[in-house]
């Protein structure tokens, strides 16, 4: 299976999902959760009837604007501004309409810490990029035919990048569509995604350096190519089982887990691709660029 023939096809998409993933983030932006932006969230039930929607938005609108999500058969999540406690209090009041209402969850987050997660989660993607750029170059140090440490270490940052852009952008689409929010979780999964999409890519890697070393092959494209096809099967199997995995957390794990484990469908989905399809041949059009054989 000649899959480096075929590696300009393989680039160009990778490229649409990209370019499709950075115009739905410039377009539609994230919608951040109360994590990052401040605000409280109230998950309530009720015991009677429950009201309508559009009543319970009427009602809220003296307390700011609300999201206001369904939930179960008997329940809603509330989201709005900083509530203090008397002010919770009494919300709880106003959105009861003698129907019994059960606060089931209750969270508020100010402002200025809202503001100090957001700004130490961008420092915590980035330092966690570095570090991972920083290995392999270390792991690497040894390898100088043909491909040297850094290149490798900047192959696999680059498709990295590509890994978790793809699904912020989708996170993007859907904050536009469901109001999907920004949350910890969520980027909990990406920094996962981070490092399973790293250590896919390192096992190709270190079997094309194996192959390099042996001379396995008639020219670095053909090199490439056999590594690729040595680790083929392991790449998507194990994929496959991790994906079994979080589907079942999807569709069986409860609201909470939701988002969760669909930003971890996407990032590996995106990273079993990129550690096959994307990484090895960017490495081959970088050295042949400069006429490596």
């Amino acid at each position: 299976m000649n899959l480096i023939r075929y590696s300009p096809v393989f680039i160009v998409c990778s490229l649409l999902f990209v370019l499709s993933a950075v115009i739905a983030l410039l377009v539609f932006r994230l919608n951040l959760g109360i994590d990052f932006m401040g605000g409280s969230i109230m998950e309530v039930e009720y015991q009677g009837i429950l009201p309508q929607q559009q009543d319970l938005e009427g009602i809220l609108k003296q307390f700011g604007a609300p999201s206001i999500q369904p939930i179960g058969e008997k329940g809603y999540i509330f989201r709005m501004g900083y509530l203090a406690e008397d002010v919770h209090q009494e919300v709880l009041r106003a959105i009861d309409l003698g129907q019994g209402v059960t606060e089931k969850k209750f969270e508020a987050i100010g402002p200025v810490i809202g503001n100090e997660l957001r700004n130490k989660t961008l420092l915590m993607i980035v330092l966690s990029a570095l570090g991972i750029a920083l290995y392999i170059a270390m792991a690497f140090r040894k390898s100088s035919l043909y491909i040297q440490s850094f290149q490798y270490s900047a192959v696999a940052l680059l498709v990295t990048l590509h890994d978790v852009i793809i699904p912020i952008g989708a996170f993007a689409l859907l904050g536009k569509l469901y109001g999907t929010q920004i949350t910890i979780p969520i980027i909990v999964g990406l920094l996962t995604v981070l490092g399973y999409s790293i250590n896919d890519t390192i096992v190709v890697f270190d079997r094309i350096r194996e192959n390099i070393t042996k001379r396995s092959g008639i020219d670095l494209a053909d090199t490439v190519n056999k590594s690729i096809n040595q680790t083929f099967g392991r790449s998507v199997s194990t994929s496959s089982t991790v994906l079994l995995v979080l589907a079942a957390l999807y569709f069986f794990g409860g609201a909470t887990l939701k988002d969760f484990s669909l930003v971890l469908i996407i990032g590996v989905i995106a990273g079993t691709y990129s550690s096959i399809f994307l990484a090895p041949p960017l490495l081959v059009w970088w050295k042949q660029g400069k006429g490596a054989k």
